[in-house]
């Protein structure tokens, strides 16, 4: 019998999926026939299907990163990949929603004002509590103080999740009343301060609504749901300990590498998705100009699916391994690094293209019925697409990053390279030609 995606996995089962975990991705691949019947009726309306939002509402995936004081869950890295994978199998633009509600988080680090205001809706709110539009973008919006807080003023663009979700965080400029320099600052707004600009227009995760957003004119946002860009890094590590879960035990560079690897295991789940069905329908398909009864019967068809289950579990291995030891250093109190932080989604990103491809040679494979919009093989290729075009996951500029690092070069002044190389870095090329000293990392 042919084995795409095995339910049961040859190795032991992860000390670091907990039975909330366990629960969800139980209950995500109960769902699974309904979610993937749904997936075309989301890309229709731009957003989740409504009976989409319930279903995965009822689960609590929207809650996977909110406190358990809060009505959360506060689930680790490993438990968030295996319910976002099982997502990915079904319907990506869910899954990624799903990872993208993980914005909830920046609004604790706004302080218990907003924090009370945000999470009084945690377990009613069918759908996100919050998304993120342009906060980190080279062009954001604009502000001015005034007396109590800051109006601001502007378009956000790529606001996943905002038709469904109850706040939104957004990026602005600023002019340093002190010293005249340039600054910038995150607000919060409620949803009547913007509205949502039909702009999302794309050829993959169509669903995720990451529409722009913008404020009609200038907004008031009172300073106590402002925070100051610069300020965030500190706020969000001041986080780790202040809630019960695991998932408020990873370090600021822990959270970050958690959501790579969630991403990762979304595309994961696509190709499983999509090698599922290319495996269905080739079983039942006879080939164009060729002897053979089924697509399946052929040689050619049988190493394209070898090929795509290796990928499959070698990234599956990649994905699990990272978001085991996510959860084991949060768990034993231990950090990560600022220079471990590029290799480690270097890794990650590598997976997601080689996911594409395999996504991608799968439809070619089996040919021209892949191109009906009813075909499930179609919306993977496109989704992962996107996914991974992201800024993110855009592999050559990562493997930038990390061929420095290899040569002993100093990091470019990136988000992704973070922050500051090693100790003791040797010169970037030693004179007798052995590996640069930046390859060996402190104990």
């Amino acid at each position: 019998m042919t084995m795409t995606s095995p339910k049961l996995s040859r190795f032991a089962e992860s000390p670091y999926l907990t039975e909330e975990g366990r629960r969800m991705r139980e209950a995500v691949c109960a769902a699974s026939p309904d979610l993937a019947e749904r997936a075309r009726a989301g890309e229709e309306l731009g957003v989740l299907a409504p009976e989409t939002v319930s279903v995965l509402h009822e689960i609590g995936v929207f809650r996977i990163t909110i406190p358990v004081e809060l009505g959360g869950f506060a689930l680790g890295a490993r438990d968030t990949a295996e319910v976002v994978r099982a997502l990915g199998r079904v319907d990506a633009s869910a899954g990624w929603t799903v990872i993208v509600s993980s914005a909830s988080r920046s609004g604790l680090a706004m302080g218990d004002k907003v924090r009370d205001e945000i999470f009084a809706d945690a377990g009613t709110w069918p759908g996100p509590l919050m998304f993120g539009a342009t906060v980190f973008s080279p062009k954001v919006g604009d502000g001015r103080k005034v007396d109590g807080g800051w109006m601001v003023k502007g378009r956000w663009a790529f606001g996943s999740g905002c038709k469904i979700a109850r706040w939104g965080t957004v990026g602005f400029e600023y002019e340093d009343p002190g010293t005249g320099e340039k600054r910038r600052a995150m607000g919060l707004l409620s949803r009547e301060q913007y509205t949502i600009v039909d702009d999302w227009h794309v050829m993959g995760m169509i669903a995720t609504s990451s529409n722009s957003v913008q404020a009609d004119g200038e907004v008031f946002v009172p300073e106590y749901r402002v925070v100051h860009t610069a300020d965030m890094p500190a706020r969000m590590d001041a986080l780790r300990g202040t809630y019960r879960g695991t998932g408020f035990k990873h370090s600021a560079i822990g959270t970050m590498v958690a959501t790579t690897t969630a991403f990762a295991a979304l595309a994961l789940g696509m190709t499983e998705g999509a090698l599922e069905a290319f495996v269905e329908q080739a079983a039942k398909r006879a080939p164009f100009n060729l002897p053979y009864p089924t697509m399946a019967d052929m040689a050619s068809t049988q190493v394209v699916a070898g090929k795509a289950r290796a990928v499959v579990n070698t990234a599956a291995a990649v994905i699990e391994r990272q978001a085991d030891e996510i959860d084991r250093r949060a768990l034993a109190g231990e950090d990560f690094h600022p220079w471990e932080e590029p290799e480690i989604t270097m890794d990650l990103v590598h997976q997601i293209h080689q996911c594409l491809h395999t996504i991608d040679g799968l439809q070619l494979a089996l040919g021209s019925s892949t191109v009906s919009l009813a075909n499930p093989i179609q919306r993977f290729v496109r989704d992962v697409h996107v996914l991974a075009t992201h800024g993110a996951f855009r592999i050559d500029p990562m493997a930038e990053i990390n061929g420095r690092d290899i040569f002993g070069m100093e990091p470019l002044p990136m988000i992704a390279a973070l922050g500051s190389p090693p100790p003791a870095k040797a010169p970037p090329h030693p004179a007798d030609g052995t590996m640069p000293a930046s390859m060996a990392r402190p104990a």
